[in-house]
């Protein structure tokens, strides 16, 4: 027996998603609940897999089946493809089994040709609908299907209704539109060189083929890419008789809500139009009214529709989004799904859910999408001022949040700006550096020319809750005169821009934004999460606020704290120069003794922040090139300080110089050569935490001390040897009874092999994913921006690795690396400390590999408690 690949609306039901698509599905399982819904049948997944795998083609078998079932729906309907007595026409709409709304593409009136449509006035004995349909029909299918622009088609539309002085599309007269058809067809041929198809079977067949192939437009595939759709779905195609809302006064379209989809509330909430067809309701050329007034237009077809409405919910058991036709006084449904809402609608339709008796505490913590929350804890653009802005580019969304500001150009600039005459900025560079956290800590939000997902500037406002977009590969910059060049227009210091770091939008214009709230709904959702994940959630911090930041959003702990981070404030980067242009270890050492009590004090503040949780301390990771100045005037001083010539200190520079840093000398084979730096953070450390124990004797205080970058089990001993002697004589000249762990950053992809050898000297393991994914991969993850695009375009890559783990080949790398870490050590910890702790796939793949923990920035420990959640 040959495949399977078509399904009447009636041999399917709700459970068959991955087969019909969710649009198939439902409409099988109203269907089953005898609804009225037009009928039809359903083109499965598994057809638009083969049509991929045939080269782009629908084989013979399939075309068979399909006009097979196209008779069994003149059995269903009593009318004929084709036919001049009583014709049947049909819609063709995609349905993939993740609702992808607006990405795929739609064709209605399918069937009609010259002859037909002739036969379709006289029956309905209405010659302006026919055509309407009919000139509908024309200008769908060339654009859709023989991608023939809508914007040619308009412009005739526009003329003809210019040239009869109306102003509506429902104005215009039967022998009008059946000009327009004529007008629509010449326009078919003039741009694709032969007549517009009249063979219904031919039609049908084009549009099904421009289904599939949509599922690959570029919309779609870049909403799969954000909402980790993959692309190997595909999506179904849904053939359903034509109901017809443009018939008159009598008949009309709309799309309503069972809630309301941006508060919650429970109300029904949407808009219908009358004599129209269901892209009139969107297109926006005429003012739908609201779905509360259909109740004086059409009582009947209202009073049906809420009865409609709440059985869907309650069988749904979530907020339903639904479109529906009224033909000549008789409702049809076209369509239901759960419906897309705001991240505050989420919660509240969730707990009132619940609250209701509808659903379980799980089931509402399942029913929201992490990736949501980050629109609660970040600033959003006004939605009408969004509503009326054009992006002038877009780039890489590397923080979520809107902002809007004066351009400014150097971190001193966006520090002096906002501190001296109160003005918000957007700090625009090439690329930041760690010299410009003050300035970029002021900003409203920071745009980079180049970056990637990881780089600085992304992690960094990310860490700290600000909007960011990197990446812009289209600017050019002129850093010199303080301006910047974009969609063709200059950009200078003072002009406004706005951002949106969740969608990659640039704006050349000010947009006001309003400031993100959280209500109780948050509060509950986070305790039902919390109950039911075992994977416990850490913060990557590197300063108190950011540590208590992320502590009042849950976090356990801080599972990274970047202690470079804290060495560039003035006082300390002149400690750290010092003891980079030292000649001899001793002038080293006298140099880090000037910044040891001030790392102390870091510590001290980041043990006082988390009340006694675990903190992770990374020690000196970066290159120490990143440390060196490179404006003249501090050169200057450095020679003056350190009583060098500025000769010297350029020639110290110049010898710190790498071709591949970031595989260079840093991380643990800066404490291989100078141990002596490794020592002082130990020193500070372990001082740190003997004084926060002493004050809270209640705490449980157990520094866990971090090497980073370690790929070989001896580098790791000599450097734990000088952490753990030093440690050592510290508590045992304090009298303490204090504890701690010596542990590595698994981040290159031999210490992953190595993993069962490194556990007999590491207590425990975190996977430092940014490096790690570089590593494996073999591509910068500064530089891949420029690239993926590419890749995302051939269907070598769905998603950016540095967004999203790669589970196949570095998650590959990390459950091996678990497995032999426990082989050795049982009980060892094991964490994840990358940008990808704040991913929910990665969440879920760290709860499925059993990882102790994930650590993300503080804004997005929410998203990943949820996330946990929902693994369990």
């Amino acid at each position: 027996m040959s495949k399977k690949y078509v399904y009447l609306f009636s041999e399917g039901n709700g459970s068959m998603r991955e087969l019909l698509g969710g649009k198939g599905a439902n409409l099988a399982e109203m269907t089953n609940l005898g609804m009225p819904v037009p009928q039809g049948f359903t083109i499965s997944t598994e057809a638009c897999t083969k049509y991929y795998d045939d080269g782009e083609i629908i084989n013979d078998d399939i075309q068979a089946e399909i006009m097979e079932y196209i008779t069994k729906m003149e059995g269903i309907t009593g009318k004929k493809f084709g036919d001049l007595e009583n014709p049947l026409l049909v819609s063709v709409r995609s349905g993939s089994r993740a609702s992808m709304p607006g990405m795929m593409d739609t064709i209605l009136n399918l069937g009609l040709n010259d002859t037909v449509v002739e036969a379709f006035a006289q029956k309905t004995g209405n010659p302006r609908f026919a055509y309407d349909s009919y000139r509908r029909f024309i200008q769908m299918y060339s654009d859709v299907v023989m991608e023939v622009g809508k914007k040619y088609f308009e412009k005739l539309i526009d003329e003809m209704k210019e040239a009869k002085g109306v102003t509506l599309d429902t104005e215009l007269t039967a022998d009008d539109l059946k000009k327009l058809a004529g007008q629509f067809k010449a326009e078919y041929k003039s741009k694709i060189g032969t007549d517009f198809p009249s063979d219904p079977k031919e039609q049908l067949m084009g549009a099904v083929k421009a289904v599939f192939r949509s599922w690959d437009n570029p919309r779609a595939v870049y909403y799969r890419r954000m909402n980790d759709i993959p692309g190997n779905w595909g999506t179904a195609v849904n053939v359903q008789a034509m109901v017809f809302g443009n018939m008159g006064d009598t008949s009309g379209t709309g799309v309503a809500f069972t809630r309301n989809p941006s508060t919650g509330e429970k109300k029904l909430y949407g808009e219908f139009l009358m004599n129209a067809q269901g892209e009139d309701v969107v297109a926006g050329v005429r003012t739908p009214q609201t779905i509360d007034q259909l109740k004086e237009v059409m009582p009947a077809a209202y009073n049906q529709f809420v009865e409609i409405c709440g059985k869907l919910e309650n069988h749904y058991r979530d907020m339903q989004d639904m479109e529906f036709t009224i033909e000549d006084t008789k409702l049809y449904m076209l369509q239901t799904r759960n419906g897309k809402r705001t991240a505050a609608a989420a919660l509240k339709i969730a707990c009132d859910l619940v609250d209701e008796g509808t659903i379980s505490e799980k089931e509402a913590v399942m029913m929201i999408d992490p990736k949501q929350l980050d629109a609660l804890l970040h600033p959003q653009f006004d939605s009408k001022a969004l509503k009326a802005a054009k992006p002038i580019a877009s780039a890489l969304a590397a923080s979520p949040g809107a902002a809007c500001g004066k351009v400014v150009f150097t971190a001193e600039d966006a520090t002096e700006w906002t501190v001296k005459k109160g003005e918000k900025v957007i700090l625009v560079r090439l690329e930041t550096s760690p010299e410009d956290i003050e300035g970029m800590h002021y900003a409203q939000g920071i745009l980079t020319a180049r970056g990637g997902m990881t780089s600085h500037a992304a992690v960094v406002a990310r860490g700290m809750g600000t909007c960011c977009v990197s990446g812009c590969g289209e600017i050019k910059m002129d850093e010199e005169n303080k301006q910047f060049t974009l969609a063709g227009k200059v950009y200078k210091e003072g002009d406004y821009i706005s951002l949106d770091g969740s969608t990659g939008n640039i704006y050349g214009e000010a947009i006001p934004t309003v400031e993100a709230t959280i209500g109780g709904e948050f509060g509950r959702i986070m305790g039902w999460a919390d109950q039911y994940r075992v994977l416990k959630v850490r913060t990557n911090a590197d300063t108190p606020a950011d540590a208590q930041k992320a502590a009042s959003f849950g976090a356990e702990g801080i599972g990274l704290c970047r202690t470079e981070h804290m060495f560039f404030e003035a006082d300390r980067i002149a400690a750290i120069r010092e003891m980079i242009c030292s000649d001899t270890k001793e002038q080293r050492e006298a140099a880090l003794a000037k910044i040891e009590p001030m790392q102390q004090g870091d510590f001290e503040a980041l043990y006082e922040a988390l009340g006694g949780f675990p903190v992770t301390i990374r020690f000196l990771d970066p290159p120490l090139h990143e440390f060196v100045p490179t404006e003249e005037k501090d050169i200057e001083l450095l020679a003056k300080t350190q009583g060098k010539s500025v000769e010297d200190i350029k020639a110290i520079i110049a010898s710190l110089h790498e071709f591949n840093p970031m595989m260079g000398h840093r991380g643990c084979r800066l404490a291989v050569t100078y141990p002596e730096i490794a020592v002082m953070q130990t020193k500070a450390v372990i001082k740190a935490a003997i004084n926060v124990k002493n004050a809270h004797p209640d705490w449980d205080i157990v520094p866990e001390i971090m090497i980073p970058l370690v790929g070989e089990i001896k580098e790791l001993q000599f450097v734990k040897s000088f952490v753990t002697k030093t440690a050592d004589d510290i508590i045992a000249a304090a009298g303490s009874d204090l504890h701690y762990k010596v542990g590595t950053m698994i981040e290159i992809p031999r210490a992953a092999l190595t993993a069962d050898e490194i556990a007999k000297e590491a207590e425990f393991f975190s996977f430092g994913t940014n490096d790690l994914t570089q590593m494996t991969f073999g591509f910068s993850r500064d530089d891949a921006g420029k690239f993926l695009d590419s890749y995302y375009a051939n269907k070598i890559y769905e998603s950016d690795p540095f967004a999203k783990l790669d589970q196949v080949g570095v998650g590959k790398l990390v459950k091996m690396a678990a497995e032999l870490g426990r082989q050795t050590r049982p009980d060892i910890k094991l964490g994840i400390c990358g940008e990808h702790g704040g991913d929910p796939s990665t969440v879920a793949f760290c709860h499925s590999v059993g990882l102790s923990y994930v650590s993300c920035s503080p804004f997005r420990v929410p998203i990943a408690r949820l996330a946990a959640a929902q693994a369990y």
